[in-house]
C-alpha cells in the first residue's frame, strides 16, 4: 500500500489492526523461537502493538520498524517512556532502555541502522502488502536480519471476496517467499471466529521460520 494509506488510517483512527492486549500466537509460540531473554527481537510495521509490551515484560530487546509517527508516539505513551529521538538518515529513531523503533518507510532502513537482531515477529507486516510488495519485502526481511529465525502470522483466504489489508497470503506463498532462506514449518492453523472483518471465511496459518 501507498504511504499515505497508512497515514490517513492512523491520523482516521481507523486501526481496527489493532489488538488491545497480547497476540494469543504471540503468547503461545514465541518459546519455539531459538531465543533467550536479552535476546533483540524485531518487529516489522509494529504499529503500537502490545506484542512490544509483552516481549519487553518477557525480558526482551526490542527493535521496531513504523511507517506512522503517531503510532510510535502512541506507543511510548502507553510504555508510559519518554523516549530520545534522533534523526537517522531518511529514518527517526526512537530510543529507551531495551527498544528502538525506527520510523520511516521499512524499505529505506538498512541492516546497519537497524543493527543485529535474533529473531523476527510478524503478525502485521507480511499481511499488510500487497503481492507485489511482498515480493519485495520478505528478500528486504531477510537481509535487514541476516535471516533471524522468525515467527510469522498470515491469513489465507478468498481474496475475490474481501480487499485487503490484511492480504490473503496462502501457505504456498509464504513457502515460495522464504523457502530459500529457511526450514519453513506449520505449527498452527486456525479458523478466524466469525470470519476476517465478520466478511468471509479465513483462516490464520502460524509459521516457524529457521534458518537452512
Amino acid at each position: 500500500m501507498e504511504p499515505d494509506f497508512w497515514h490517513a488510517r492512523w491520523q482516521g483512527k481507523q486501526i481496527g489492526f489493532h489488538e488491545g492486549k497480547a497476540n494469543t500466537f504471540l503468547v503461545k509460540h514465541f518459546s519455539r523461537l531459538p531465543v533467550a531473554p536479552g535476546a533483540r527481537v524485531f518487529v516489522p510495521l509494529c504499529g503500537k502493538t502490545r506484542d512490544i509490551a509483552w516481549l519487553l515484560g518477557e525480558g526482551f530487546r526490542v527493535a521496531g520498524a513504523e511507517l506512522s509517527r503517531i503510532a510510535v508516539e502512541e506507543l511510548f505513551a502507553e510504555l508510559a517512556v519518554v523516549p530520545e529521538v534522533t534523526a537517522e538518515g531518511a529514518l527517526t529513531r526512537f530510543s529507551a532502555p531495551g527498544l528502538d523503533i525506527l520510523q520511516g518507510d521499512i524499505f529505506a532502513l538498512t541492516r546497519d541502522t537497524l543493527g543485529p537482531v535474533d529473531a523476527v515477529w510478524d503478525r502485521a507486516a507480511l499481511v499488510a502488502l500487497p503481492k507485489d510488495m511482498r515480493a519485495r519485502y520478505a528478500p528486504h526481511l531477510v537481509a535487514l536480519t541476516d535471516a533471524a529465525p522468525q515467527l510469522l502470522v498470515c491469513f489465507a483466504y478468498d481474496q475475490s471476496l474481501l480487499a485487503g489489508p490484511p492480504f490473503s497470503v496462502p501457505p504456498e506463498e509464504t513457502r515460495t517467499l522464504y523457502g530459500a532462506d529457511y526450514m519453513v514449518a506449520e505449527i498452527e492453523a486456525a479458523p478466524v471466529p466469525g470470519g476476517l472483518k465478520g466478511q468471509c471465511e479465513a483462516i490464520e496459518h502460524v509459521w516457524l521460520l529457521e534458518r537452512v
